[in-house]
This record gives C-alpha cells, structure tokens and sequence, in this order.
C-alpha cells in the first residue's frame, strides 16, 4: 500500500478549498496555483518511477482491501496521463495568469481549475467503477461553472448544450452501474474483469458493455461529439485549453480501461463497434476542421479528429497499437493545449477569430509565428516531434492486424490537420503584415512562457523517445495483459 497514490487527486482538492477562502487575494491564488502544480508535477514523476521499479502501486481506503472498499490504483498508464496532465495544467494556469481577469479570478476560476483537475486526476487513479463516476462527476461539476463563466448570450447557449449531454451521459452511466452491480455484485474493476472471465461474458454484459461504451462516448467526444466544437469555443482561452487537452481524454482513458480489462470476450462486437465509430469521427471531424475559417471552430475539429486517431489503438488491440495509442495519447495533452493557447493568442493580439481577417503576424511576432510553425508540424506528426512515435507504433500495430483501410484513414487524418492549420499559416501567420494599428495587444511574458514550456514538451517527447519507452511498454503490457492489474488489486501478497 502506497499513501502516495491519491495525492495526485489530494493536492489539487486541498488547495482549491484553501483558496476558496482568500478569492479576493489574486496575487495569493497564483502562488497557491503555483506551489500546487509544481509539487503535483514531483509526485507523479516520484510515483511513476516507483511503479516501474516496484510494480503496480495500490492504496485501500481504510484498510478495507479490494473488492469492499474503496481503491486507488496507480499503474504505468493512469501514472503517465495524470502527470502529462500535471504538465499541461501547469502551463494553462501560467497562460492563465495574463488572461485571466480580476472578476474571474474573484469569481473561484483558480480553485475551480484545481476541483477539475483534481476530478481528471482521480478518474485515471480510482479502481471502482462508481469512484469513476464520483470523480467524473467532481470534473464535470467545476467545468459547468468554468464554461459559464463570463456570461452572455452564446455562452448560455453553448453551456446549456454541454450541461444537458453530460447530464444525460451521467445518468445512463446510472444505469450501466445498476445493471452490471445487479449482475456481477460489484463495482471494482479488477474483481468485475474476475468475474466477466469467469462466467463468460453473455448477452446482458454486452448490452452493460454497449451502454458504458455510449456513455464514455458521448463524454470522449467519440462520434457524438455535436456538443463538442461550440461548447470549446465559448470559454476563456486558457480554461478553453484544459477543456480541451483534459476533459474528452478522461472519456478516452475510461473506453480503453474498461474495454481492455472487463468487457474483453465479445471483442468481436464491442471493439469492432469502436472501431467504426472512430474511424466516423475522423471523416466527420475532418470535414468540420477545413469546413471553417472560425479558428476557434478549427481547434474543436482538431480535438475531434485526435479523439479517433488515439481510438484506433483500442480497436487494433494489439501491443504495437497500444504503444502508439499511449505515446499519441500524451502527444495529443501537449499539442491540443498548445494549439488552444496558439489560436487563443491570436485572438487575442487582433481581436479577430476568423482566420482570413489576420494576416501576416509572423512580422511582428517573430517567435510567436515560428512556435506555431513547429506547432503544426508536431501536431501533423514530422519527426522528431512526438507526434510521429505515436503515429509511427500505431501504424505498426495496424499493418500487423491487416487494418490497412483503417490505417489509411488515420494517416489522411494527419493529413487534414496539416492542411487545416496549414492554411492559417499561409494566410494568418505567413501572410502579407497588418498594419501595426490592427494589432490591439502585445503577448505577455507568461503566456508566451505556457506556450514555449509545451513547445519543449512536445519536442521532449519526441526526441526523449527512448527516455519515455519503457514506461510506455510497461502501461502497453498492463493493457494487453489484464491479469497483470487484477493480480496487483486482489491478490498484492501474490495470493
């Protein structure tokens, strides 16, 4: 037992409610902000490297063990996506610092970041089906007030979209919890895939299996992704960024969690259904993002399209595949992030959100224009970005499956986001100069310091590819090897 694991979801909770108490103190909350992300950011790396060398690390809620009490589990995969997420976090709140104005910050925007964070952070870490809820819940309730934020009217409309489908998506997760409690007799995931295994899993589970699927589709923006692009695009950039980087992966972690350790044995319905719902959400997503010169409209089908690509791992279902899902799936923390604050910034300095009505901002924002640049290249996958490891195990993993169609497809994906962004380059970014009076605001330190630190990131991963593999082999074998997660949970003592 590790006391450790749930400080990733401690941290972040227990720093919100202190600064709930000092809202009028700005100054005050960034230091908290600060000093919470920093220490979260060293006790992820701590428990990641703890993990691989000891094995998987588990915490039992008041020493009630494993299938009765409540349990936190911390393996190589949830340890990688709860500290890119550390990361990514960090550099929306530096972002955040600039943006951000007195009335938000007074208004619980820092604290009701952390309550977010803290929510995505303990979605990954918990093993219980109905702590998943919980926490997905503790997210999405900070996010209802973070999207509302600001008022007005497009907001209201985009908010009230956005709090109806999640609402929606919670209650038949409701469900789904009542059906496979009333079947199996628990909720822990480990002691749930114990039980599918041994009694086979039959017509009632698949239907649990098709429920859960719609729910943490409906939440990863996976083919019922309408609420999506609008929903993104009303609030602040830096809020719009954890949104966008944060909330749709904690859907994506909860398909590949359930459907690689509990609904394994009908893989020839449940994973073929995943797979065409990615592969749809790729076409669709693809059409939205060269369909619009909103660039605000342009970022949400990005995060869209990524939601297929990573998809298309856990429909191949295989080592390879996995590898390069995970290794995409940080990739795609670090690039969305960047590409809201990028986008977010150029709204910013000329008060235009179509991309055709700014031009040339590479003229007097030298570096801004290079980072975007580099930007589009890693999100389009060129090495040595990390894009391209990810793209590059997956295709792998695919080609090994026969799954040359699909692997089309996600190849002309990249493709599509090259030319979506691609585009605002040529015209935006590259183009003929504004005048000087047209631009209305200068970039402050700290937002160009959030979007460099992902720029390195993004880089780092790349380029540290042999750094970051055997933590990304480890998380690949849990995934391929359930047995692996249900013998750390049950049975720790090797029983």
């Amino acid at each position: 037992m590790n006391n450790l694991v749930v400080m990733p979801m401690l941290i972040p909770l227990c720093v919100a409610v202190i600064l709930i108490f000092f809202r009028t103190y700005i100054k005050l909350q960034k230091i908290g902000v600060l000093f919470a992300m920093l220490l979260l950011i060293v006790t992820n790396i701590f428990l990641l490297v703890t993990v691989k060398e000891q094995g998987i690390q588990t915490l039992y809620f008041g020493g009630w063990e494993a299938p009765f009490g409540i349990t936190f589990v911390a393996d190589s995969f949830a340890m990688l996506l709860v500290l890119t997420a550390s990361i990514v976090a960090l550099c929306c709140f530096l972002y955040a610092f600039s943006t951000l104005t007195e009335d938000y910050a007074k208004n619980f925007a820092y604290p009701l970041m952390l309550f977010m964070i803290a929510g995505v952070n303990g979605s990954f870490l918990t093993g219980d089906l109905f702590n998943l809820f919980v926490c997905f819940e503790v997210m999405l309730l900070a996010s209802y007030v973070l999207i509302t934020l600001g008022g007005g009217k497009e907001r209201l409309r985009e908010s009230l979209k956005y709090v109806i489908i999640n609402i929606f998506a919670s209650w038949l997760f409701l469900v789904g919890l009542a059906m496979i409690y009333g079947t199996l007799g628990t909720l822990n995931m480990a002691h749930l895939a114990e039980r599918v295994h041994q009694i086979h899993q039959g017509p009632v589970l698949t239907t649990v299996a098709l429920i859960f699927l719609i729910v943490f589709a409906l939440k990863a923006g996976l083919f019922l992704f309408y609420w999506l692009p609008g929903s993104y695009r009303v609030p602040e950039t830096a809020i719009a960024a954890l949104f966008g980087a944060l909330l749709t992966k904690v859907g994506i972690y909860a398909l590949f969690r359930t459907f690689t350790l509990i609904f394994t044995v009908q893989e020839n319905i449940t994973h073929t259904l995943i797979g065409i719902l990615a592969c749809a959400t790729i076409i669709l997503g693809s059409f939205g993002a060269i369909g619009y010169r909103d660039l605000r409209q342009i970022v949400g089908y990005n995060v869209v399209i990524g939601v297929g690509f990573v998809l298309l791992g856990l429909y191949a279902n295989q080592t390879e595949a996995l590898k390069g899902a995970i290794y995409y799936f940080m990739h795609d923390f670090i690039v969305k992030a960047l590409l809201f604050l990028m986008i977010g910034t150029m709204i910013y300095i000329t008060g235009r959100i179509r991309f055709d009505e700014i031009k040339g901002l590479i003229h007097h924002f030298p570096l801004f224009g290079w980072l975007f640049f580099l930007m589009m290249l890693s999100l389009a996958g060129i090495p040595p970005f990390s894009g391209f490891i990810g793209k590059m195990l997956l295709g792998i993993g695919l080609v090994d499956e026969g799954m040359y169609i699909t692997l089309l497809l996600g190849f002309l994906s990249s493709i599509v986001m090259l030319y979506s962004l691609l585009r605002v380059f040529l015209k935006s970014i590259f183009g003929e100069s504004m005048a000087s009076h047209q631009m209305k605001k200068c970039i402050p330190f700290s937002m160009m310091l959030a979007m460099i630190l992902l720029m390195i990131c993004t880089i780092g991963l790349g380029v540290g590819a042999e750094v970051a593999a055997p933590f990304v082999k480890d998380a690949a074998h849990v995934l391929t090897n359930p047995s692996v997660y249900i013998q750390a949970v049950l049975y720790p003592e090797g029983g």
